[in-house]
């Protein structure tokens, strides 16, 4: 699995190659700035980018912007996205193009290196991994907004859950319920939020990321 890595950090750009290496992934190409990584996701089309937010020559949000322009032109490219921060209408702009294979994790969150590895292939795949922390502060912005206000309190909770990438399986044992009540609860969002019948885990995608996005 071919990767490319931004981050401005020598230390930490270092140990993401190392870790990525011994999970036998190829880095392809590891930058430390914006305008490097467009390029290199140009270049190499890899099958997932991980990509700190801030990054030089602004140390803003030019990461997250790169990753979004690049997505424009290359839809669907697999983006996962490691920050200290959750920039919130960044986020949801990520999301806006409602396809999958996109991620959002907080450095000072990722302690288990292989639920990490884990997830940056589940991102690779199409999937949708999103931090708990990010999922929270998004879902609060949204607090106002009709879809949300049309769903139970137990349907965001499994919605929220969606939106950490976890399978029914997972959010039934999380909220101590069947594997069916959680379906039920599925089905019931995926109808208030207006999603057609297809394949379930294309509208799982499109449930959480037409519900996050701006």
């Amino acid at each position: 699995m071919r990767i490319v890595i931004a981050e401005d950090l020598a230390l930490l750009r270092d140990g993401l190659i190392r870790i990525f290496d011994a999970y036998g992934f190829e880095v392809v190409e590891a930058v430390d700035n914006g305008p490097s990584l467009v390029r290199a996701l140009h270049t190499h089309r890899p099958d997932v980018a991980v990509i700190d937010v801030r990054l030089p020559p602004t140390f803003t949000d030019e990461g997250l912007r790169a990753a979004i322009d690049v997505r424009a032109e290359i839809p669907g490219l697999p983006v996962l996205i490691l920050s200290q921060y959750v920039e919130q209408l960044y986020a949801r702009e990520l999301m806006s193009a409602r396809t999958g294979a996109v991620g959002y994790l907080l450095k000072d969150r990722v302690s288990d290196v292989g639920q990490f590895v884990d997830n940056v292939r589940r991102v690779a795949a199409g999937a949708t991994v999103m931090d708990p922390e990010v999922v929270a502060s998004l879902l609060a912005r949204r607090a106002g907004d009709e879809p949300l206000q049309a769903l139970t309190p137990r349907e965001r909770e499994v919605l929220s859950l969606m939106a950490e990438g976890r399978s029914n399986a997972a959010i039934a044992a999380r909220m101590f319920v069947t594997e069916k009540a959680v379906s039920k609860h599925s089905n019931s969002i995926f109808v208030k939020l207006g999603l057609e019948q297809s394949e379930e885990d294309n509208r799982r995608v499109l449930a959480v990321l037409a519900y996050l996005q701006a």
